[in-house]
């Protein structure tokens, strides 16, 4: 079985902290939950992130870029070789074009 290794860029990692911060508003244990599930999400990257859907946007972006979805925040990385590289943590609601891809 192939091992990847998984990089999260800035913005990524500034995602995870907005996310934390604002539903900390409300709920400092709850956002502590929700932060380290996204994290543990993430790191089952490192064996099988091929099991993740290309996301419906990327004919748009001219990208194979793939997310991981938990709860109702998508996960947008790429594979390069044997690296995954996270993008970027974000609401599913929210639309997503280059540019917040490319920060």
């Amino acid at each position: 079985m192939q091992r990847y290794k998984v990089e999260i860029t800035r913005v990524a990692e500034t995602d995870i902290q907005d996310i934390f911060d604002y539903i900390s508003r409300d709920s400092k244990t709850a956002a502590l939950r929700l932060t380290e599930e996204i994290e543990k999400q993430i790191e089952t990257l490192e064996s099988s992130p091929l099991r993740c859907a290309v996301i419906p946007e990327a004919q748009e972006l001219g990208e194979k870029y793939r997310h991981l979805i938990f709860g109702n925040y998508r996960t947008i990385f790429k594979i390069e070789g044997s690296t995954v590289i996270i993008m970027r943590v974000i609401h599913g609601a929210r639309l997503l074009d280059m540019q917040i891809l490319e920060k």
